[in-house]
């Protein structure tokens, strides 16, 4: 494991400031200082930071928040708009998110102290469910393309994306809750959900998304937690997480 995700990994300093003690000298591993923050951490090894010796954590902490609009899902904003940090109470500030929601989109969010487990969920092809309200009516022709997969453009993109057009997988499952020439409400479930994926996927066929919220995701759900609020894993999420990660890791 890189050194500076082994110190992110099992001590609160992020993936960055774990960088910057790499290179102030501050780290050393067996009693030499390494200033190379790719260097190969390897079982048995003795890091410390600071001079105090960093332990090897194994267990980890999962917590749900339910995100509500206007928060950016980061660090900090250079424009000076909220972020999730703002919100969430003190003991989680070093919490990682899995994945994330646009600052328009609310709803579920998993974070966790732990980058093994950040990483495997973020890269997992678990069903990701959402609930969505867009003006207009829903087309035959939307309806293929969330069987088939379809290719769209850059409309609905983020405004630093640079990519013009992606090639979007079938949607896993979608049911119409309300089909109006006004405006529809659909609950879709897909695997990724990168790139602004359904907001790209709508503004393909002229449709603006007014209202997105995540529902669920692989087997943990929002359920009646409210907005702005965080939620410990339950035994059963736990179970299953250890499950799956003893799966992946095969």
């Amino acid at each position: 494991m890189r050194l500076n995700k082994f110190i992110s990994h099992h001590t609160t300093y992020s993936r960055r400031e774990a960088d910057k003690l790499i290179f102030d000298g501050k780290v050393k591993v067996n009693g030499k200082v390494i200033t190379n923050p790719a260097y190969d951490v390897e079982d048995g090894d003795k890091v410390s930071v600071n001079g105090k010796p960093v332990k090897r954590s194994t267990k980890y902490t999962c917590i749900v928040y339910n995100k509500p609009k206007g928060e950016l899902v980061t660090k900090k904003d250079d424009r000076g708009r909220r972020t999730i940090y703002d919100s969430l109470p003190a003991k989680f500030k070093h919490f990682i998110p899995v994945g994330r929601l646009d600052f328009a989109s609310e709803g579920l969010l998993i974070l966790t102290d732990s980058p093994k487990v950040a990483h495997a969920l973020m890269n997992s092809d678990l069903p990701r469910v959402y609930k969505l309200r867009i003006k207009g009516n829903i087309t035959p022709e939307m309806e293929e393309a969330m069987r088939e997969g379809v290719e769209v453009g850059s409309e609905g993109a983020h405004e630093k994306s640079n990519q013009e057009k992606i090639k979007l997988e079938p949607f896993l499952n979608y049911q119409i809750i309300k089909n109006d020439p006004k405006y529809s409400t659909i609950k879709v479930a897909i695997k990724e959900g990168k790139n602004r994926e359904l907001r790209r996927f709508f503004a393909h066929f002229g449709r603006d998304v007014l209202d997105l919220k995540r529902l669920s995701y692989g087997w943990v759900s929002l359920n009646a937690l409210p907005t702005g609020k965080t939620r410990y894993f339950d035994k059963r999420e736990y179970k299953l997480l250890k499950e799956y990660l003893k799966k992946v890791d095969k």
